[in-house]
């Protein structure tokens, strides 16, 4: 679980606030107690937006930044708010970290791993290109193309060592800004966000309406293939794309739009879910409008083995409360301002509603992703400001991290195993994962020759990074012995 916090030391916060907000960091086991948690900050505002496991088994860290060198931050700012990416290993030590930007505004929402070990940035940016200092030297962690407009798409390709390999600024005369990037089968990857520019720049199809979903797919070196522009005549805001597994895509967001241009089904009642499936090369192939409250927004999309989707958001709901009228008579009145409430919405390949369920307190929930877990079920993680109340069993201040385990009742529970190694195959980590609770063992590698490599004691861990760099390619055994049971499983060393 990730996020950011201004939170000093208390409730269940370990460490003091390093200036105004800084990133915060959870890992959990499998029934959400917490194991080791993690701040990082400079002396200004640290916005933490994005975090994605490695192949090392550890983990990546991706937000903006307006701290100059301070406290955690090890470079000082570029601008006024500047991408900052952190690499930290499976314990949550960290390994390097990067700034990047230019000399204006900077937000990077989105980061994955590549299929080569390095990682693609996706965010906005309204710099121009970075200019050579007075002896000439360019900075190789700043801009190289100038603003197309107010705001662009700005993709930044690292290696595995966090190196800027390329950088690429996409963008119309008006604002665009980038909210979800994927990699494609094709190692290229495709661009969703949000765009109100007209022909202009990069941009080659027309404005709609107020702003519209705007998705561009590039190659692996950051060239243009193609683009799409989706949208009635209102707003149309996206905030998820995935690619399926029919190598097409699924892009959702919000939408107040009626039935013009691309959008077939007029909002219902203020912004509405607006989910749409796109073939290979973007063509739309089916599209619905999902409505929950008087303002909705889509936040993630998972695409389940099955072919079905899980798509999570939050909604504004319309709280109905008892008045008295003049003459005495008991009236309902509908509180136009509302709550929030986590929405988890499963349809099927073709958009069909299955089932939504609704989770939710007497205050403000605000879904930011959901996730499918290993044994089937979904987490939703978001914030909430709601009391003890309804589906929320406990508190800790203003506004906190919220995170609900559902189970899916029309999928078969995964059998858990007493000992897991994910990822397998690894490249230089692993982490052995023990299905139960245990007090006290050791950890143990073996080769296939039966000799031990490396021996970890363990004291009720359940998570257990086992490091295979320097070791040759082939498979190994982890041996896992506790007070409870003695396990083993097989690893593969890429």
């Amino acid at each position: 679980m990730a996020g950011s916090s201004i939170s000093n030391k208390n409730g269940n916060k370990t460490e003091d606030n390093k200036g105004d907000l800084d990133y915060w960091i959870w890992k959990m086991d499998e029934k959400g107690t917490p194991e080791w948690q993690k701040s990082f900050g400079g002396s200004g505002v640290d916005m933490l937006y994005s975090v994605k496991n490695t192949n090392d088994g550890g983990f990546i860290l991706a937000g903006t930044s307006s701290s100059n060198k301070s406290s955690d931050k090890k470079d000082d700012s570029k601008g006024q708010e500047d991408f900052w990416v952190i690499k930290l290993d499976a314990k949550g030590n960290e390994m390097w970290q990067r700034t990047i930007g230019g000399v204006s505004q900077e937000k990077l929402l989105s980061v994955i791993q590549t299929k080569d070990g390095g990682y693609i940035l996706g965010g906005s940016s309204s710099s121009n290109r970075t200019l050579a200092d007075s002896k000439g030297k360019v900075d190789e962690y700043g801009k190289s193309e100038n603003s197309k407009g107010n705001l662009d798409y700005w993709v930044v390709k690292l290696d595995k060592e966090g190196k800027v390999q390329w950088n690429k600024t996409i963008g119309g005369k008006y604002y665009d800004e980038l909210k979800s990037i994927v990699q494609t089968a094709d190692e290229g990857y495709v661009l969703g966000g949000y765009s109100n520019s007209p022909i202009s720049g990069d941009k080659t199809e027309a404005n709609v309406g107020q702003g519209d979903y705007w998705v561009v797919k590039i190659n692996k070196e950051g060239v243009i293939e193609w683009q799409r522009t989706l949208g009635g005549d209102k707003d149309d805001n996206l905030f998820a794309l995935i690619q399926t597994k029919d190598k097409g895509f699924i892009v959702g967001g919000s939408s107040n739009s009626s039935a013009t241009d691309t959008k077939s089904e007029t909002s219902k009642n203020g912004s509405d879910f607006w989910i749409l499936k796109l073939d290979e090369t973007g063509n739309v192939q089916w599209q619905e409008t999902y409505d929950y409250g008087k303002y909705d927004v889509l936040s993630s999309i998972v695409e389940n083995p099955d072919g079905t989707f899980l798509i999570g958001g939050y909604a504004q709901s319309e709280v109905k409360s008892k008045t008295t009228n003049a003459k005495g008579l008991k009236t309902t009145k509908k509180d136009e301002e509302g709550i929030n409430d986590y929405i988890a919405l499963k349809i099927k390949a073709d958009g069909d509603e299955i089932w939504t369920q609704t989770v939710g307190s007497n205050g403000d929930e605000v879904l930011k992703k959901l996730f499918e877990m290993r044994d089937g079920g979904y987490l939703l993680a978001g914030t909430s400001n709601g009391t003890i109340s309804r589906d929320k069993n406990s508190m800790k201040g203003g506004q906190d991290f919220w995170i609900v385990k559902l189970k899916d009742k029309d999928k078969e529970e995964k059998v858990k195993q007493n000992i897991e190694a994910i990822p397998n195959p690894a490249l230089s980590y692993t982490n052995a994962i023990i299905g139960y609770e245990y007090k006290e063992g050791t950890a143990t590698l073996f080769d296939l020759n039966g000799r031990s490599l490396q021996t970890i004691k363990i004291d009720g861990e359940r998570t257990i990074p086992i490091n295979l760099s320097g070791l040759p390619q082939g498979v190994y055994l982890i041996e896992v012995k506790t007070d409870v049971s003695s396990d083993s499983v097989k690893v593969i060393k890429k």
